[in-house]
């Protein structure tokens, strides 16, 4: 029964699952392990599919080979093999007075599914057999009692687990909308709904649960993507908007006298691109409100001289900059970078890792802390580190995927924000960029600079493995260096297939590259055995590295061309192209050859789309039409929580009007401060204020 002690609509919407009719303490413990504590959850448990329901007819009324349902009860179920590995499933329904009988072959695993009493939909193409109607394979939905489906309309289709029928489901859910349905507040204005030709909220949850046609059910689905899609935006907006608000910046002007030192230190010319970028930094570098830009480009496009740039301009400034790094290699390589560039210039440049010793670290923060130090590169434990900066203007996160919301907002100087600028070289597809990325302005880079060589990629399979070794030892006698990429540290399969790093080493050691100098390379390695291992290699006294992902980000040795990935079916497309990216860091050609046993036609497709383009975002597209969103770009590392029914692939379309409604609303009312948004606006803190630490609007 419900809670007697609940009063007011959100409290009755509150009433746990089990005071819910025919839930009770046993079904709310399986209810739990699908997430749904209450009746609110029950409400918004929309349907994963719809089964078109045939109009139903009594069984006398059945017509040979012409598709439809009977509704009944089970009589008899017999299960009888009929040789090896073959069997017959028979189900004998009865409708009133006539019987109709659902014939499975060679599906034992439905034996468990059926049982004598329970009320059935039988649908499918009846035939006779002698005097009786039999359907073969027919589709069959188990009705709950008291349950009273109608023909002719969708059936909804929940998620489940064990220990609740999808007829108990359906049941569960519509006591609970019919329960507290009502309680439901609109948070949308009624002419809002009538702007975006939108359904109630109330008429949307019976359509989405009990639709009578197709038309129903997309209409009721229209609004509950539409609003989530809005909401998100909401808060992406309202993020931005708090950000501008702020002004608490340092401003970091650049003129040209500035301009001409900067690219006196740079190696060659900017591209097109790269200066399109530097201006829209430059921009926004020169105001008190805190930058909030995403650059995003391809490999090898020069991101990297983008953000030695906007550190440069920082320092000139007389501020701080931090430069954050995913992996110590990472960061090391940098700082590496960096000193080399600015050899001959007076920037004073701090490594903060993991791998320093107390010592190190105690003076290192002093001299941040002071002053001395005016660019600081490091991993996250620049954030995990209590640090003080004496005047931090500028913020790079290298590889912005790889950190969440909270960690890019974690600094702060003497009550400042600095200005932030995360960079990937992992191509975000636009719907993406919208969903995850909204609160950011994004800076895109698609061309190389000129002289960047290209990679010659194939896909090859186990008989081919000896021409391409010849060629491989071929290259490396010439001169160059390359890389075997394994998925694993560790792995020997049943097939004594080589999937690890540490197999690979020991079989390439005494085989294929025994004459070469090989070392492995993997994140289990101590940081600083690691740097010692990349060291050597950059220095050319290693001819092969035998390696995990570990290299995927960042690492350059310009003389690297080479490059064998086995087992290439377990890689994602971006981490292939990232991995390529490693090989045509010089003035040579690269050569990539992935092995591959792709068991799924996704799999081969995506390994074709590799082989086909080495456009980075063209196979970000790709990749994202193969796998979906999932966690590619770190959603749940963002802390995002999960979208209930929008699909950021599918619904593209709906995102960009949402985006732009929501903007538009935030552009009239920044706060969502007016009556007519106030319960928009609890909806968007309660789903998304801790994970995009909106402020407090109140």
């Amino acid at each position: 029964m419900s809670d007697s002690r609940a009063s007011t609509p959100l409290q009755r919407l509150r009433t746990p699952v089990q005071f819910l009719k025919g839930v009770g303490p046993q079904r709310a413990e399986r209810l739990a392990k699908l997430q749904l504590y209450t009746a609110l959850d029950l409400i918004f448990f929309f349907p994963r599919d719809y089964q078109d329901l045939l109009e139903i007819v009594p069984a006398d009324d059945l017509k040979e080979d012409e598709p439809a349902s009977i509704t009944g009860v089970i009589e008899d179920v017999d299960f009888r093999g009929t040789g090896p590995g073959r069997s017959v499933l028979g189900v004998l329904v009865r409708d009133n007075q006539s019987y109709v009988r659902g014939v499975w072959f060679n599906q034992c695993f439905l034996r468990k599914r059926f049982q004598v009493g329970q009320h059935v939909i039988v649908s499918g193409r009846p035939r006779l057999q002698g005097n009786r109607w039999e359907m073969a394979h027919p589709v069959v939905d188990i009705v709950e009692p008291g349950e009273h489906p109608e023909g002719g309309k969708l059936l909804p289709i929940y998620p489940l687990t064990e220990g609740i029928r999808q007829g108990l489901m359906r049941k569960m859910v519509h006591t609970a909308l019919d329960t507290h349905g009502s309680d439901l507040e609109e948070v949308l204005p009624d002419s809002f709904l009538k702007q975006h030709e939108l359904l109630s909220v109330h008429d949307a949850l019976n359509k989405i649960h009990r639709p009578h046609s197709r038309e129903e059910m997309e209409a009721a689905r229209k609004r509950f993507i539409y609003q989530e899609l809005l909401v998100l935006q909401l808060a992406m907006s309202l993020r931005k908007h708090q950000l501008n608000e702020r002004k608490s910046a340092l401003p970091i002007p650049v003129d040209f006298r500035i301009d001409e030192r900067i690219r006196k230190l740079l190696p060659f010319e900017l591209t097109e691109d790269q200066n399109k970028a530097i201006h829209e930094i430059c921009h926004d570098l020169n105001r008190t409100i805190p930058m909030n830009r995403l650059l995003q480009g391809d490999v090898g496009t020069g991101k990297t001289m983008v953000s030695v740039y906007a550190m440069l301009a920082a320092v000139a400034a007389k501020t701080q900059a931090a430069l954050m790094a995913p992996t110590e290699v990472l960061a090391k390589q940098h700082a590496r970078t960096l000193s080399k560039l600015l050899s001959h210039a007076k920037v004073r440049i701090g490594v903060l890792t993991g791998s320093l010793t107390e010592k190190e670290r105690a003076k290192l923060l002093a001299d941040v802390a002071a002053g001395e130090i005016d660019l600081l590169i490091g991993t996250q434990a620049i954030i995990a580190t209590e640090i003080t900066f004496q005047k931090l203007g500028l913020v790079i996160i290298d590889e912005q995927h790889k950190f969440g919301v909270r960690q890019r907002a974690a600094l702060r100087s003497a009550g400042n924000d600095p200005h932030y600028l995360v960079m990937t070289a992992t191509p975000i597809p636009r719907t993406v960029a919208l969903g995850m990325f909204g609160d950011l302005d994004i800076s895109t880079i698609r061309n190389a600079p000129p002289g960047r060589q290209s990679v010659s990629t194939y896909i090859a399979e186990d008989e081919q493995r000896a021409k391409w070794w010849d060629f491989f030892r071929k290259k490396l006698r010439e001169g160059r260096q390359g890389y075997v990429i394994a998925p694993l540290v560790d792995e020997t399969n049943r097939d004594d297939t080589l999937g690890g790093v540490e197999q690979l080493l020991e079989h390439l050691a005494n085989g294929e590259l025994e004459e070469f100098r090989l070392e492995m390379l993997h994140g289990r390695m101590p940081p600083a055995e690691k740097d010692a291992v990349m060291q050597r290699f950059a220095n050319h006294e290693i001819d092969v590295l035998i390696a995990t992902t570990v290299v995927e980000v960042g690492v350059d040795v310009a003389n690297a061309v080479l490059m064998t990935i086995e087992s290439g079916e377990r890689f994602g497309l971006a981490q292939l192209h990232q991995l390529r990216g490693r090989i045509s860091r010089g003035k040579h050609p690269g050569y990539l050859c992935v092995f591959a046993n792709p068991a799924t036609d996704a799999s081969r497709e995506r390994l074709e789309a590799f082989a086909g383009t080495t456009d980075g975002f063209e196979l970000a597209e790709v990749d994202f039409k193969l796998r979906g969103p999932g966690d590619l770009f770190g959603w749940k590392q963002h802390g995002m929580p999960p979208l209930r029914i929008a699909d950021l692939q599918r619904d593209g379309e709906l995102l960009a009007k949402a985006r732009e409604d929501a903007f538009s609303i935030t552009d009239s009312d920044p706060n969502l401060a007016g009556a007519k948004w106030e319960k928009l606006q609890r909806m968007v803190m309660i789903r998304y204020g801790k994970s995009l630490e909106i402020g407090d609007l109140g």
